[in-house]
């Protein structure tokens, strides 16, 4: 194996759990800047590092706090569903993924293909933003919480990536 033979480093993303602190300061971060008034917090599931630290540390802070994981609806994996193809990128691997536990999450929320790029154009018209679509699927998702959670509620999320990578040019 080349990690072997070069003495290369290996992240080994999906099976590290090394991050998980990382993210345990972000959810500190979260805490801070709501100065504590976090009723709800929305995450995607990639490697489910960022989830599970994040969910973590804010149930550190407050066990109240409403935990959702967002999955593609098209591959409902989290969800006991069969893998399916899908056009989420970063997240819905196909299978449970190792660092997932379930126990992470309250809820897992499914949010398709379609409704992710739907709330990423809409972010990209109506607020200047421009996300890709697995921030389209948390955002889609978060929205929901707030609505279950009431008009009151704080709800985050993360709008963890770009969509300059959905650019084409004809």
């Amino acid at each position: 194996m080349i990690r072997e033979a070069t003495g290369a480093f290996w992240s080994d993303q999906l099976n590290n759990p090394a991050p998980i602190v990382a993210y345990h300061a972000m959810a500190d971060e979260i805490w801070r800047q709501t100065e504590g008034r976090i009723d709800g917090f929305v995450q995607s599931v990639g490697t489910a590092g960022s989830l599970r630290g994040n969910a973590e540390q804010l149930r550190r802070h407050h066990p109240r706090i409403r935990i959702v994981a967002v999955e593609p609806s098209e591959s409902p994996v989290l969800s006991g569903g069969a893998s399916g193809s899908h056009h989420i990128d970063g997240i819905g691997a196909g299978f449970v993924v190792p660092l997932w536990r379930s126990d992470i999450a309250h809820d897992i929320d499914q949010v398709s293909t379609a409704e992710a790029n739907a709330m990423a154009g809409q972010l990209a018209r109506e607020e200047g933003l421009f996300p890709g679509t697995s921030t389209g699927a948390n955002v889609v998702a978060a929205v929901r919480l707030a609505e279950r959670l009431g008009s009151d509620a704080t709800v985050v999320t993360i709008m963890c990536d770009t969509g300059m990578k959905y650019l084409r040019v004809h």
